[in-house]
């Protein structure tokens, strides 16, 4: 029976306080392992501006935490994405780390799981979730322009995200439930200054209502008890509720055996260690009086500095030799799923597209992914004369140009090709086979942003040696019958790149199965005839009900299977 590995230390979690503690780690030459069970990132990844981290100005979450994984592996971290299921941190001296795919094993642990969005509880939330209530300005504010928006908060979160919404709302009111912000009065300027903004402090949110959108809402004054009943205007589907009242720790794997607060957060001490010798906690999941990204950093690094010490020293006791190899670069493997999120330039913003598609950065950062390719793709568009058919020819031809093995046919649209290869929106493309086959993956709009990743990963999935997968699963995949998914997405969300390559890696896998990514902000029509206010939204058949928010390959599945039983023979 083969040994198992065992890490130096293992870090639960790919948010910032993760990503530093395994930057850390890496650095110092220990043997480490990032387990992230969703999206490198957490909760940063849902800020639209960071604007206080030391040293840079403004940028994105997305882009911070992308730089951060990928100076992790530069010190030669590795990363698995797993769902952790149970653990075992009684030995003194191996931990184990179970999750759904494998088993892992380490000298110490670094809990990093952070928190999540609290929500309110207020009549209606779960009912109008991703149909008026939502918790991510970048994912969902682009479906909310020209439209009113509450945002339900007063802290850091509540401050910036009202400001960044002004850039699409009509205006945007924060209800607050205190006085006055609980954040710093420089932040809370940002929205005090904000002539787009109004503040209804000692405020509460009661109840929502609707039918298909999000159409009524009732507030009430804490102090006064004066209820407020705000209706949508005319001319208005919907209006918006983006809340923004704190997390709740990830913690409740782990109560029974590490000691929490009273708020569920890990207590650990000046070394960021747990009540368990051997295991430390760091980020958003520690009781601390301040939560940010910087001192999610902080406390990474704290981590696994310490955790280095407790390895050392018990290497030393054991006689175990503390091998420090050099730091090396390994090399872009995208065999178990997307690692990182490409940073390519968001265009979708923009009337026409004038210059390069892609920065040398970008090609640089693709180019390992398609050297595995091993087949010949067609990317297939048909045109019309509309400017966003001529930009997306633009941008097919310059990507096909990346590699051998892309090739970029456009031919004009008809009636019969449109039917022929089931095309509903414009502009669009599709991937082809060697053969010239139809995959059934489609995309509807120009993939930049984050949705560059979807196509790299079609693409790798197709011609590639592709992504892998349980057998199981693919088994289960291969028996799926006729169905067809639309994935509406915004190109400036971080969880929808996710959902769309899950949905065409299934289409790659079973011929019966289509799989089209959309840009709901070009087809306006299919987020109105399906009542969509937040993505990802993936539509099984074209059926009313639509199902939002990250969806793993294995829940797609089962969804699928769920709508369309499958024979019973």
């Amino acid at each position: 029976m083969t040994e198992p590995h065992i890490y130096d230390t293992i870090i639960i979690g790919g948010g910032p306080a993760g990503l530093s503690a395994g930057i850390y780690a890496g650095r110092s030459t220990m043997d480490t392992l990032i387990i992230e069970g969703d999206q490198i990132g957490g909760q940063v990844t849902t800020t639209s501006t960071v604007a206080n981290y030391p040293a840079v100005e403004t940028i994105d979450g997305t882009a911070l935490v992308n730089r951060m994984q990928q100076q992790a592996k530069s010190f030669g971290v590795q990363f698995v994405f797993d769902t952790v299921t149970d653990y075992n941190f009684s030995d003194e001296v191996i931990k184990t780390v179970t999750g759904k795919k494998d088993t892992y094993h380490a000298r110490s642990i670094i809990i990093a799981t952070g928190a999540e969005p609290h929500q309110v509880g207020f009549q209606g939330e779960q009912d109008f979730r991703g149909r008026g209530v939502a918790y991510c300005s970048t994912c969902d504010g682009e479906l909310f322009s020209g439209l009113e928006v509450f945002v339900i908060g007063g802290g850091y979160a509540a401050a910036e995200e009202a400001d960044y919404l002004t850039r699409f709302a009509r205006h945007v009111t924060i209800v607050m439930r205190s006085n006055d912000f609980t954040c710093p009065p420089l932040t809370a300027d940002r929205a005090r200054l904000n002539p787009n903004i109004t503040i209804w402090p000692n405020t509460e949110i009661q109840t929502v209502a609707g039918q298909n959108y999000l159409t009524d809402a009732t507030f009430i004054n804490n102090k006064t008890n004066e209820q407020t009943t705000y209706h949508v205007a005319d001319g208005d589907n919907t209006f918006g509720i983006f809340v923004y009242v704190g997390t709740d720790p990830q913690t409740k794997m782990f109560q029974h055996d590490i000691m929490l607060d009273e708020h569920k957060y890990i207590v650990t001490d000046s070394q960021g260690q747990t009540n368990i010798p051997g295991v430390f906690a760091a980020g958003d999941v520690i009781s601390k009086p301040l939560r940010q990204i910087v001192t999610a950093a902080s406390d990474g690094a704290n981590a696994a500095t310490n955790a280095e010490l407790f390895v050392s020293e018990q290497k030393h006791r054991l006689n175990i030799p503390v091998n420090r190899s050099a730091v090396s670069s390994p090399k872009t493997d995208v065999t178990k799923g997307p690692t990182s999120t490409i940073d390519a330039t968001d265009h979708s913003a923009l009337p026409t597209h004038t210059g390069q598609w892609f920065a040398k950065e970008i090609i640089q950062a693709l180019q390992p992914i398609f050297d595995k390719l091993t087949q010949d793709v067609t990317l297939h568009q048909l045109t019309d004369d509309s400017s966003k058919s001529h930009e997306l020819s633009s941008f097919l031809e310059e990507f096909s140009q990346l590699s051998s093995h892309l090739k970029f046919k456009m031919e004009p649209t008809s009636t019969e090709l449109e039917s022929k290869y089931h095309v509903h929106h414009m502009p669009n493309f599709r991937l082809l086979t060697d053969n010239n086959e139809d995959t059934g993956i489609q995309f509807s709009g120009i993939p930049t942003g984050h949705e560059l990743n979807s196509l790299v990963l079609a693409l790798y999935n197709i011609a590639g040696p592709g992504q892998t997968i349980d057998t199981e699963l693919v088994q289960r995949i291969q028996r799926l019958p006729k169905t067809d998914l639309n994935i509406g997405v915004s190109l400036t969300c971080h969880f929808c790149p996710d959902v769309v390559a899950a949905c065409q890696h299934i289409a790659a896998i079973n011929d019966n199965v289509t799989a089209e990514m959309i840009d709901l902000q070009l087809f306006p029509e299919l987020r109105e005839s399906h009542h969509i206010m937040s993505v990802p939204a993936m539509i099984i058949n074209n059926s009313d009900n639509v199902i939002f928010g990250s969806q793993s390959l294995e829940e797609i599945v089962s969804a699928i299977e769920t709508s369309s039983p499958l024979p019973v023979h």
